[in-house]
């Protein structure tokens, strides 16, 4: 589990960013961030919002976010983001604005 501190993919001495980046580049970590993003969910409707990814690594994502405290799970057994997920969640909002305008050029391009 990627954590800041701890050697990761591309950073030895573990830098924070890298460690983010890490987490965030694992398959389907950041769909699972961006469809908690407005309401806890449960196991199975977050599935569903993914694609109807595997629950095997639904399950170790959700792990993975809950061991770095992105995610907990409510006493409803749903999936909600902590405030350092929400915050995860508006740090990565400007590049969600990008790619939109990235789209959007592309699209205008001459083929």
């Amino acid at each position: 589990m990627p954590k800041p501190g701890r050697p990761v993919r591309g950073s030895t001495g573990g830098r924070p960013l890298m460690a983010a980046l890490d987490l965030f580049g694992r398959r389907w970590t950041l769909r699972i961030v961006w469809e908690l993003q407005d309401a806890p969910l449960g196991f199975r409707t977050l599935q569903q919002r993914c694609d109807d990814m595997s629950s095997s690594v639904l399950r170790q994502r959700l792990l993975e976010l809950i061991d770095a405290g992105l995610v907990h799970q409510t006493p409803e057994n749903r999936y909600a983001l902590t405030e350092l997920g929400r915050d995860a969640r508006e740090a990565l909002r400007p590049l969600s604005r990008w790619s939109d305008r990235w789209a959007e050029a592309l699209d205008t391009e001459p083929r």
